[in-house]
C-alpha cells in the first residue's frame, strides 16, 4: 500500500529491497532506531514478506512510479540493499520528465558497464527523482565489521599469508569492477568472485577441493574487501551464518572481511557459527593492509 503524503514523514526513510536478508535486517534495524520505512521491493528480485511493513512492489527500472511514491509516502531519503540478479532490460526503463535525458547513458552502462558502474547508475536517477541515497551504514551502523577477530578463533601464520594473498586479488579484482571476494589456499589464489556470488564461489571451491583441483591438506581463507571505486551507499560486502557454513564445507580455515565496509549480519549466530566450525572470522585494515589484534 502506498500511504498519503503527511508532514511528519517529510523526510521518511525508503529501503529499495532486492533478493536476500540483508533489506529485513536493515528495516528491523531501522524500525528500532526509530524509523518508519517504506519498502519498494523490486519486483522479480525481493524475496521476503513485507506485509508487516508499507510496501509496493515496483520493477527495477521503474523510475516514473519510484517518484510517484517517493512524492507520496515523503520520501526523503534512500537505502539501497540486497542482491539484484538481473539487470534491466532496455524495455524495462520507465523514466520521469527529469531523467528523460539520461536515457541514452542508462543503456550504455546497462550494455557495456560493471556492476559499480549499474548501482552509480541507479544513485543518480534516484536523486535525480528529489531523494537522497544514504548507506546502509548510515542507519544501522552497527551491522558494520570492526577491526580484530570476531569469534574465539584467530588466523595462523599461515592463514595470514592466505589473507595477505587474498587481499591484494580481490583489489585487483575490483578494479576491474568484477566482484569483491577472493580465496586463497596455501599461497595461491584459488577462486575471484564474479556474477554468481560468494555463495556459489564457495561451493565451486569444495567441489575442486572433493575433485583433488585443490589440496585438501591445506585450508585457506575467504577475503571480501569492497571495490576500490566502490560508491560505498551501496553494495558493500556482506557476510552471514550461511557464509560460515559454505566456508567450512569449502574446508576454509576462516573468512576476513573488510573492518569499516563490510556488513556482519547476524552477528551472534554467525560467530556462534563459526566457534563452532573451528573458522576465524576477523576484520581487516585495508588501509595498512595488515591485521590489528
Amino acid at each position: 500500500m502506498i500511504p498519503d503524503s503527511r508532514p511528519d514523514i517529510k523526510d521518511r526513510l525508503a529501503i529499495i529491497a532486492g533478493s536476500g536478508l540483508l533489506p529485513l535486517h536493515v528495516a528491523e534495524a531501522a524500525r528500532i532506531h526509530g524509523e518508519n520505512p517504506f519498502i519498494i521491493a523490486l519486483a522479480n528480485e525481493s524475496d521476503r514478506d513485507w506485509s508487516d511493513f508499507d510496501n509496493t512492489t515496483l520493477g527495477i527500472g521503474n523510475f516514473k512510479a519510484i517518484s510517484t511514491v517517493f512524492r507520496n509516502a515523503g520520501i526523503g531519503r534512500v537505502v539501497l540493499s540486497g542482491a539484484v540478479r538481473r539487470r534491466p532490460d532496455w524495455r524495462d526503463i520507465k523514466p520521469t520528465l527529469k531523467s528523460l535525458a539520461k536515457v541514452p547513458s542508462v543503456l550504455r552502462t546497462l550494455l557495456s558497464g560493471g556492476d559499480d558502474a549499474v548501482l552509480k547508475m541507479a544513485i543518480e536517477l534516484i536523486e535525480t527523482n528529489g531523494a537522497r541515497v544514504i548507506g546502509v551504514q548510515d542507519i544501522v551502523p552497527e551491522l558494520l565489521a570492526t577491526v580484530g577477530p570476531l569469534g574465539g578463533r584467530e588466523p595462523g601464520a599461515e592463514d595470514l599469508a592466505d589473507i595477505e594473498i587474498a587481499e591484494t586479488a580481490a583489489i585487483a579484482l575490483g578494479d576491474l569492477d568484477v566482484g569483491q571476494g577472493a580465496v586463497a589456499v596455501g599461497g595461491r589464489v584459488v577462486a575471484l568472485e564474479g556474477p554468481e556470488g560468494t555463495d556459489a564461489m564457495l561451493e565451486r571451491v569444495a567441489r575442486l577441493k572433493a575433485d583433488g583441483r585443490i589440496s585438501s591438506r591445506r585450508r585457506g581463507v575467504l577475503v571480501k574487501l569492497c571495490k576500490p571505486q566502490q560508491d560505498v551507499r551501496a553494495d558493500l560486502p556482506s557476510i552471514g551464518p550461511s557464509t560460515i557454513a559454505r566456508a567450512a564445507a569449502a574446508g576454509l580455515a576462516g573468512v576476513a572481511v573488510e573492518a569499516g565496509r563490510a556488513l556482519v549480519l547476524e552477528r551472534d549466530e554467525l560467530i556462534a557459527a563459526a566457534d563452532k566450525a573451528g573458522l576465524f572470522v576477523i576484520g581487516v585494515d585495508r588501509a595498512n593492509l595488515r591485521i590489528r589484534r
